[in-house]
Parts: C-alpha cells; sequence; structure tokens
C-alpha cells in the first residue's frame, strides 16, 4: 500500500486531532460523537520550513513533530489522507503546547 506524504508549506503545520471523549465521575467514558464539532487538540504530524519575512528572511516554527498543541476553533483547514482526519493550520492559531 502507498502511504500518502504531506509537507506542509510555509509556516503551516499538520495536525492529527485528537480524539474528545468525556468521562462521567464514575470513569464511565462518553465520546463525543453526538455534537460534530471537531476537538481543539492534536499532535503535530508535519511542519513547513518556516515564515518568509518581506526580508526574506526564514523564521523557523517553533513547533515540531509529536508536540501536542491546543489550536483557535475556526482557524484549521479539514483534509482527509487516505481515509484519516488531518488538519492544517497556520502557526498563528496555535495556542499553545500541552507539556506533560
Amino acid at each position: 500500500m502507498n502511504k500518502t506524504h504531506i509537507k506542509p508549506l510555509g509556516d503551516r503545520v499538520l495536525v492529527e486531532p485528537l480524539a474528545k471523549e468525556e468521562k462521567t465521575k464514575s470513569g464511565i467514558i462518553i465520546p463525543d460523537t453526538t455534537s460534530g464539532e471537531r476537538p481543539e487538540q492534536g499532535t503535530v504530524i508535519a511542519v513547513g520550513p518556516g515564515k518568509m519575512t518581506d526580508d526574506g528572511v526564514l523564521l523557523p516554527l517553533s513547533v515540531k513533530k509529536g508536540q501536542k498543541v491546543i489550536f483557535a476553533k475556526y482557524g484549521p483547514d479539514e483534509i482527509k489522507i487516505d481515509g484519516k482526519e488531518y488538519l492544517i493550520i497556520k502557526e498563528e492559531n496555535i495556542l499553545g503546547v500541552i507539556e506533560e
């Protein structure tokens, strides 16, 4: 099987959204399948080379592959690769990195 690879351009980041689940006090997991809203957290799969300034200087991105990030709800573009949903997000729409 031929696996598709996406390399984001510029200051864009390819993110795999995290599954959004809720737990009750008794520990029962309730999957969020009814709201239709995507989660606002995900794992960075690939990053672009960076943002080019007006002076022609390339500013590298501050996020790296493998990091978990929080992003703006309405910032990402949805794409499907080999039947799986991913998001392409401009770095300015990434609000923070989740450190565990």
